[in-house]
């Protein structure tokens, strides 16, 4: 008995085997959009031109937006895609596609492969999820030809084969996606919200150079904030790991913090023999990376939350506090307050991927300081924020995963 064409999950009331088409036989024209030099017929204010940058995971984008003047839009008029079009990259990350919604009818396109006119009743948001599997993926990149860009002929696609259903359980499994893209945007929404909230608040909750209070304050608090040297609130950690009594390296990253070695590189990258002049960094202990990065201009400074004791190499600067709250000086570090201060008084040294800047300089940078209480309000909203942004990131790859297990159990 032949192998039944089925997916492992169906809706209930479908029982048919699904059958194989060329998309030829489906799409009267399978052809490329406008392939040519189009800047001379850009304008800032015009009609709105698709490209393949706006084409990305199965939706269109207008992350980025280049318009046409009418002259040369009206000359695609034979080619202008209507709602329910699909239309699919033809070069670089080939075979990324997308339905023409209602709201881009009669739009013109360029470089990229046109799916028009159908021939065959069929839902297109069942093909686009369709692409999105592995199967498809795999079958497109056998298509897909050169080496230095890659792309595809909009003549292969005309004999890529798909496999489907009858149109009213396309219609069930396209609606099934959709739910789940629009629920996986609500959420990146909400998560780009909460990002865009923090940056805001790490800007208005410490005061403005000049200014004795922030923007941004709890109720019940007036007075005006001190300026402390860091020198008042820490030291500097010079024990050494003399007596080997510490094995474990720590470093620091400008994405995860104080983490172990071993997390990071998945193995020890400091020398055994060396490890004795290595500093001890106790938990709650401070630890300024001088390495730069674009998320981190001047080198990160964040606190070992490990809950265990490690060293470091003497190339960081470790510190320990006293008199003030760690979790808000966390925070004032995860702020770009302290950065002008290092512009002024440090620089880029000899190599450019570390910043300079001499320990007792360094020890000089003001604090913004106001009381306990105040500093300790400030670090649990802050850290309140930051476990929502986690909670959401969490949701937000837990449906993703969902989308992708899904997609490869309800197509064949």
């Amino acid at each position: 008995m032949a192998e039944r064409r089925v997916p492992r999950i169906r809706f209930k009331g479908f029982e048919e085997d699904w059958e194989q088409r060329k998309l030829s036989s489906i799409y009267k024209n399978i052809r490329n959009a406008f392939v040519g030099t189009v800047t001379p017929y850009y304008v800032p204010d015009g009609h709105f031109y698709l490209e393949s940058n706006n084409i990305k995971d199965g939706q269109i984008n207008r992350n980025s937006e280049v318009f046409i003047n009418d002259e040369f839009y009206y000359q695609q008029k034979d080619k202008w895609l209507r709602t329910g079009d699909m239309v699919m990259v033809q070069s670089g990350h080939v075979g990324h596609a997308a339905v023409i919604p209602e709201n881009l009818d009669k739009t013109a396109a360029h470089a990229l492969i046109m799916f028009t006119d159908q021939i065959e009743e069929i839902d297109p948001y069942f093909l686009n999820y369709q692409y999105q599997t592995t199967t498809a993926i795999k079958k497109i990149s056998d298509i897909t030809k050169g080496n230095t860009i890659k792309h595809i002929l909009s003549s292969d696609m005309q004999n890529f084969v798909v496999d489907i259903p009858r149109v009213e359980e396309q219609a069930r499994i396209a609606a099934f996606f959709r739910n789940l893209d629009n629920l996986i945007t609500l959420h990146q929404r909400k998560l780009e919200k909460l990002k865009i909230l923090k940056k805001a608040m790490l800007e208005k909750m410490f005061p403005k150079n000049g200014t004795k209070v922030p923007e941004i304050r709890f109720s019940g608090f007036t007075e005006n904030w001190e300026q402390r040297k860091l020198s008042d609130v820490a030291d500097k950690v010079i024990e050494k790991n003399t007596d080997l009594a510490v094995q474990e390296t720590f470093t620091n990253s400008a994405e995860y913090g104080v983490i172990s070695q071993r997390d990071f590189f998945d193995h020890d990258i400091s020398n055994a023999e060396n490890i004795g002049g290595y500093y001890v960094v106790r938990d709650e202990d401070f630890v300024y990376n001088p390495r730069i990065s674009v998320t981190a201009p001047v080198g990160p400074v964040n606190r070992n939350k490990l809950g265990r004791n490690g060293i470091m190499s003497p190339l960081y600067t470790v510190f320990r506090t006293h008199g003030i709250d760690t979790t808000y000086l966390e925070w004032f570090f995860k702020s770009s307050y302290w950065h002008p201060f290092m512009y002024f008084n440090g620089d880029s040294g000899t190599r450019s991927d570390r910043f300079s800047i001499k320990d007792a300089v360094f020890f000089e940078m003001s604090i913004p300081t106001p009381s306990f209480e105040e500093q300790r309000q400030i670090g649990v909203c802050l850290d309140q924020l930051d476990n929502l942004i986690t909670l959401h990131q969490r949701k937000l790859e837990i449906l993703r995963q969902i989308k992708k297990s899904m997609l490869e159990r309800m197509f064949v």
